[in-house]
């Protein structure tokens, strides 16, 4: 039996998808059939013979790694021994790295204010992964806006761990009927065709999906969404963005959890479009898709429509159009929204990422502070007060902005919601 490491060897010499073709990986990647093979002690691992003490672990074994000097394809995580006071963890995937809900922070913004503290619980999904020490969050008890319990938050919360999920010659998405042939997820993967289907997006699941052990009827709501990544997603944007090319569906993906987040019921909600919900308050108009090309940074509203995209604050093509999305999808300047494309559109992920991220709440950029620069630095680290900064390092900071350099903002730049909203006061 191939044990999980020579498993992750092998996905890892082709990129992870080599392993999960779109759909499920070899049984043996995960499982240790009869809990004695692989190097495990018997009587070890989790339920379901899961080679890891629960889900997520099993997960983190392939996706987490030692040793790594930087981004790695499909590792999402950084060991603790790697991140060390003052330093960020390594993953730059647009899902952004678990490492960050293991950094806490704490700064002093003034001479008069008391210690803020930014705990590492707050900067992401609280996955439970006993053997990589993540815990449940510590402060919601059910996902906000939505009632799935923390306590069983995993990475098979939203992935689908045996990949059934499938997308149709004809956009349909099943969970059983032609064979997944290879990964839906990448510019390079091919189409579905008349007697194969593609995996979902990121083996992400859908309509009346349960996760394995979950009871109480929390089945999902919502289809997979639509979208196609880079082949080469997980990498610094210190000269050039990684875009993914969302096509539709992500806010209403995210409402299989948080039911209730957008639709007024829950404070601080913002507009967010929904293309199986019929929500259509987050579609960007012409004016607001005018202000997305023309911003640049504080200040400056000279931009054009060519090389408007910017990862830190991406959005919803509003197209299941596998062409158009392809088409878009790149590591290099693109455009911005255009109506051509199909219904652009504000949604979740144009301001969270989907892991975790270095600022509160899994935002792109910090939301806590007025501004995200002061004096051309992200942090004010020499300094006693720290109201920029919010108590990361410049190495930490520029790490969250996905190594951005600071001088591509304004010395002192304020939020990103600008570059939607350009003619608010500033």
């Amino acid at each position: 039996m191939v044990s999980a490491l020579l498993s992750c060897l092998a996905s890892g010499a082709k990129e992870a998808r080599a392993f999960h073709s779109g759909g499920v990986g070899e049984c043996e990647g995960c499982h240790s059939m009869h809990n004695s093979q692989s190097g495990f002690p018997a009587g070890g691992g989790g339920a379901y013979l899961l080679k890891g003490g629960d889900a997520s672990s099993t997960c983190l074994t392939c996706h987490q790694v030692a040793g790594d000097t930087g981004p790695a394809s499909y590792h999402i995580s950084t060991p603790n021994g790697e991140m060390p006071f003052g330093t960020p963890p390594k993953q730059l995937s647009p899902g952004g790295d678990f490492g960050w809900l293991k950094k806490t922070y704490t700064w002093y913004a003034d001479v008069v204010s008391p210690m803020s503290t930014s705990a590492g619980d707050r900067h992401g999904h609280n996955v439970n992964a006993q053997d990589f020490g993540f815990q449940q969050d510590g402060k919601n008890l059910t996902a906000p806006g939505g009632a799935y319990p923390s306590s069983a938050l995993s990475c098979t919360s939203c992935h689908d761990p045996h990949g059934t999920y499938r997308r149709n010659q004809d956009g349909t998405i099943s969970t059983s009927g032609k064979p997944i042939k290879e990964s839906g997820s990448y510019e390079t993967s091919s189409a579905p065709d008349a007697e194969t289907s593609v995996g979902s997006y990121r083996m992400l699941a859908g309509t009346g999906y349960v996760q394995p052990g979950m009871t109480g009827g929390l089945a999902f709501s919502y289809a997979p969404p639509n979208a196609v990544a880079p082949s080469t997603y997980n990498r610094s944007e210190a000269t050039s963005v990684t875009r993914v090319a969302y096509g539709s569906g992500f806010s209403d993906w995210c409402r299989n959890c948080h039911t209730n987040i957008h639709n007024g019921t829950y404070s601080f909600s913002h507009p967010a479009a929904g293309f199986a919900s019929g929500a259509t308050t987050g579609n960007l108009d012409a004016t607001m898709i005018n202000y997305y090309d023309q911003y640049i940074k504080t200040g400056d509203l000279s931009g054009t429509a060519a090389n408007a995209y910017f990862s830190l604050v991406p959005f919803e093509v509003g197209s299941q159009n596998y062409g158009i999305l392809k088409s878009i999808v790149t590591t290099t300047p693109t455009k911005g929204p255009d109506l051509a494309d199909g219904t652009p559109a504000v949604m979740c992920l144009s301001c969270h990422r989907a892991h975790a991220s270095g600022w509160d709440y899994g935002m792109r950029w910090n939301t806590k502070t007025s501004q995200i620069t002061s004096n051309g630095k992200y942090s004010q680290e020499t300094l006693l007060y720290q109201p920029f900064g919010q108590g990361r390092t410049e190495a930490e900071a520029l790490q969250a902005y996905y190594q951005t350099p600071a001088v591509k903002f304004d010395p002192n730049q304020q939020g990103l919601c600008y570059k939607c909203h350009a003619t608010l006061p500033q």
